[in-house]
């Protein structure tokens, strides 16, 4: 997925350090997604979900809190009150950008902060809510940090280790954790909420989720991460998760369409990645796109994939439509198409080619299926499948029109 490197600015003189990704193709809406206690924006989880976001549509920012990553600020003297403003600001930035009904995603306690900070922005921006591995209360956090809170608490500040790093707390910071009130804000949320969680998380166990969820108005939902642990460490765990959120917020957060659905032949339109197109037909829309190796994302078939496809498919529609209506026992077809660029060695008909034109080819396989067919129906059917209407329109005398819409 392509990533938009961007910087936030806040109303307290510093800017956050953030990344969009981006769909290959359209953008069909948008997310912001807040990490976890002490991780950055590069986190497995914040990269993984929201590049698997992108995949499904969902434009989706994650950015580093105050004081960590490549934001400025102080992280031990901003606290959760701090992480309010930073997704606030992230979020109306990206509601300038994409416009309101947006979704928010938060990991452990960036679960903790967008449940908090819905209700402090302009109404209609937050259109649902996901949390992965939250906690019930922002106290919990207290539970990792290895230090003297005592001692910051009488002293206004101190040292404290949290994952083997040293920060400098203040008491401040200890009492933004302490004050919020976090199933009281919940309880007066009238959005859509869904928890996912691990019930072996060790971490942050789940009953915090059963806390959250009971408190919680409808519509609501929970979602076990069953396998997975806190951090999202394993590939398919991260990628379940974002799946399974861009699915549910499908049905609340506003599609945004370009263009309507074409009433006849195809509509394609680039999108955000390389190579990565749009193609719409009446009914249908899906992506184009080239594999990595040519620097693409590799998140559609490429368009020989397309071509060979279009072949392949009306091959198998026409001898199964052909063999139906005669009432013949074929059961199946599998059918492989390849294409072949240079095909003028293997020809012995190109003397009779325009000069300088290329030679291609086409090469079929055709596999029937039905033991009870015989070898007189076999041979028929094969030649039914040069019958085929794309057969014939690419082998006859086909002309492309090209003209300027605009």
């Amino acid at each position: 997925m392509p990533t938009e490197r961007l910087t936030i600015p806040t109303t307290r003189g510093y800017e956050l350090s953030g990344a969009l990704e981006l769909p290959s193709g359209l953008v069909r809406g948008a997310a912001v997604f807040a990490h976890c206690f002490t991780c950055t924006k590069q986190s497995r989880a914040a990269v993984e979900v929201t590049r698997a976001l992108a995949q499904h549509g969902i434009a989706t920012l994650r950015f580093d809190f105050t004081g960590l990553g490549r934001s400025g600020g102080n992280f031990g003297r901003a606290g959760f009150a701090s992480d309010l403003e930073d997704l606030v600001e992230s979020t109306r930035y990206l509601a300038g950008r994409f416009g309101k009904g947006l979704l928010l995603v938060g990991h452990s306690l960036g679960g903790a902060a967008v449940l908090a900070a819905a209700d402090m922005l302009e109404e209609d921006t937050v259109a649902a809510i996901a949390t992965i591995g939250a906690p019930a209360e922002v106290e919990h956090v207290l539970g990792t940090v290895k230090g003297d809170l005592a001692a910051i608490e009488r002293d206004g500040e101190g040292q404290v280790d949290i994952g083997g790093h040293r920060y400098n707390l203040s008491r401040d910071f200890l009492d933004a954790v302490r004050d919020v009130d976090l199933l009281g804000r919940v309880e007066a949320l009238r959005i859509p909420l869904m928890f996912c969680h691990s019930p072996t998380d060790e971490i942050v166990d789940v009953d915090n989720a059963a806390k959250l969820f009971v408190a919680a108005k409808h519509p609501k939902s929970f979602v076990s991460l069953a396998g997975a642990d806190h951090l999202l460490s394993r590939h398919e765990d991260a990628r379940f998760a974002a799946s399974v959120i861009a699915s549910w917020a499908y049905r609340y957060i506003p599609m945004r369409e370009d263009w309507p659905m074409p009433e006849e032949g195809v509509v394609v339109k680039t999108g955000h990645g390389k190579f990565g197109t749009e193609v719409h037909t009446r009914s249908h829309r899906f992506l184009a796109d080239e594999p990595t190796s040519y620097g693409g994302d590799d998140s559609g078939p490429t368009p020989y994939d397309l071509l060979n496809a279009a072949l392949g498919t009306c091959s198998a529609m026409t001898m199964k439509m052909y063999a139906d209506r005669k009432g013949w026992p074929l059961e199946g077809v599998t059918v492989r198409v390849t294409h072949e660029r240079d095909h003028k060695d293997e020809c012995d008909h190109v003397a009779a080619m325009e000069e300088g034109r290329q030679m291609q080819a086409l090469h079929r396989s055709i596999e029937l299926h039905g033991e009870d067919l015989d070898e007189d129906q076999r041979a028929r059917l094969i030649e039914i499948a040069d019958k085929c209407p794309v057969h014939r329109t690419l082998e006859g005398e086909l002309h492309v029109h090209t003209e300027r819409a605009d």
